[in-house]
């Protein structure tokens, strides 16, 4: 029976030989477990593995699983890689480590703010919607450095890098080297792209992080709709 250790250790193993591959470094390449709806089972075991960035859509179901998690083990870092309502700025920036969705003025300076007042300085993330789907966040690619200048200079956010999500039916790599394209020409090192199906892929194209949930945890189990008997 594969474990959760073994899911992180093949994991690992297929991060480093796609790094190689490129001629990266495994070692830059960050593994994100996605640990969103997971049961407090598989959030123990991946712990116990020794997994200790993870990644989390919604920042109340964040605050109930982590927030004595944390308390208890300050090498944790936890990612906010879901869309953030402004709102809840203050309750992000008091959770999370990195917010990898900035993607809109008026968020960019609420968490400006919520940081002020905190007396946190959180690295962020901008999130571009390669695609340029309707239904999706994220900045166009067109606006990308015009939103940096506003977020980094106006808001004086730590911005470090981009992340992406691809559109499902178009192949990912177009979309991994554009991302990888606009972070260079801002000099951004972060990368955030990939996950359990295009993570490979991604590193290929210079992810430093693979926000992988499915291929390390197994099938999600949502408790709004339990499993049909």
């Amino acid at each position: 029976m594969t474990t959760l250790a073994d899911s992180i250790a093949s994991l690992r193993s297929r991060i480093e030989a796609a790094a190689r591959a490129a001629g990266g470094d495994p070692a830059a390449v960050t593994l994100v477990a996605v640990s969103k709806i997971q049961p407090e089972d598989r959030i123990e075991a991946a712990l116990a593995a020794g997994q200790r960035v993870f990644g989390e859509n919604r920042v109340q179901e964040a605050q109930a699983r982590w927030a004595e998690r944390r308390a208890a083990r300050p090498d944790l870092q936890l990612r906010l890689i879901g869309p953030l309502q402004t709102n809840k700025a203050k309750d992000a920036v008091r959770l999370f480590d990195v917010i990898e969705t900035v993607d809109r003025p008026k968020l960019a300076r609420s968490l400006a703010e919520a940081m002020a007042a905190a007396g946190r300085a959180l690295d962020c993330l901008i999130q571009v919607n390669t695609g340029e789907e309707p239904q999706k966040a994220g900045v166009a690619p067109r606006e990308t450095e015009g939103f940096y200048r506003l977020c980094a200079e106006e808001c004086g956010l730590a911005v470090r890098g981009l992340m992406c999500i691809p559109p499902v039916e178009e192949p990912p790599a177009l979309h991994f080297a554009l991302l990888a394209d606009l972070a260079a020409r801002l000099g951004l090192p972060v990368l955030s792209m990939g996950m359990s199906d295009d993570f490979e892929t991604a590193v290929r194209y210079g992810a430093t992080h693979v926000r992988v949930g499915t291929a390390l945890f197994g099938s999600r189990v949502n408790p709004e709709r339990p499993p049909a008997p």
